[in-house]
């Protein structure tokens, strides 16, 4: 009977090791290469609802009868730019990160541009619904901001596991890891704008 149960025992501590070196840290990659997509995924689910928002925001700006048609149609081509771009998240490359990245500025930057025009409309200010959607628009960038950080912070984790010693050798061994990339400040955004109180 000890003669059956040493071996048996090897074989468990071989296969324990053999758990623990390979199939133990390829599992933990998946995890948190899977986390790393759902915070992706979050991150699209708040640009979604900014679109939505979007798109109401110019139906009830359009009711405005003079306002600048120049300005609303900015507003709908760079909202469709945003909304064209599509990524996918087990392969998010640093190109793919920026070309996102442009589109949803230039939405943003679209989205401003609209906003200070309807300074000169007092009406389209004093419209409740104008109202309503801005403030929904502002909670939802900063609900973009939150999960924007949440995404990096995921992708921080799974980009540092599959790079450790030894993971990045025993992982390297699948072929099927690679860094995603994160998301980046906007080009120009660490100046600060100057403020001309010249008046």
């Amino acid at each position: 009977m000890k003669k059956l149960l040493i071996p048996i025992l090897i074989i468990v501590a071989i296969l324990g090791l053999f758990y623990f070196l390979f199939a133990g840290r390829y599992n933990n990659a998946i995890l948190l290469q899977e986390d790393a997509k759902t915070a992706w995924s979050n991150v699209e689910s708040a640009y979604q609802r900014r679109s939505d928002l979007i798109g109401n925001l110019v139906k009830t700006v359009q009711g405005a009868a003079d306002f600048e048609r120049s300005t609303l149609k900015e507003v709908v081509e760079a909202r469709a730019k945003a909304t064209s771009v599509n990524i996918d998240p087990s392969n998010i490359t640093p190109d793919q990160m920026a070309q996102f990245q442009q589109a949803q500025t230039g939405l943003t930057s679209a989205l401003s541009r609209l906003l200070v025009t309807v300074e000169r409309y007092p009406d389209l200010k004093a419209n409740q619904n104008f109202l309503n959607l801005q403030t929904q628009l502002e909670g939802t960038e900063n609900r973009i901001n939150v999960e924007r950080n949440r995404y990096n912070e995921t992708v921080g984790q799974f980009n540092k596991y599959i790079k450790v010693f030894p993971n990045n050798i025993i992982l390297g061994l699948f072929g099927s890891f690679e860094e995603m990339a994160r998301f980046k400040a906007d080009e120009g955004s660490e100046k600060a704008p100057d403020v001309d109180f010249d008046f």
